[in-house]
């Protein structure tokens, strides 16, 4: 029996975040962040603000800035990787994943799928 099909032989945290695995956890997930953030931003009304700027001022302004950022850094990167990527064999033979190993050298492991 794998330790894949037993969660008793999982480690503590394992045994405590198995929940994830289970079919509908993904968007019960979901809709508790979103949740989270719609309590948070409420939350942003409770309370005098005093920026520097007055759009610091505005509930949800730090929320939605956050977001927008994030986002650029995102789309930043889609750009910036077809400014630099390379094709996958870029390095040709100096790769160090095309070198031949002789098979008494190498330490395999049979294991269970």
């Amino acid at each position: 029996m794998n330790a894949k099909d037993n969660p008793s032989k999982y480690p503590a945290i394992g045994r405590l975040l198995t929940w994830v695995d289970r079919p509908g956890s993904a968007t019960k997930l979901f809709w508790a962040l979103a949740g989270l953030c719609v309590f948070l931003f409420l939350l942003d009304f409770t309370y005098a603000k005093h920026g520097h700027f007055t759009m610091e001022d505005y509930p949800g302004f730090f929320g939605v800035f956050g977001f927008v950022a994030f986002s650029g850094v995102i789309f930043g990167a889609k750009a910036l990787r077809v400014l630099i990527k390379q094709p996958e064999d870029f390095y040709g033979d100096k790769a160090i994943d095309t070198e031949d190993y002789p098979d008494d050298q190498l330490d395999k492991a049979e294991h269970d799928v």
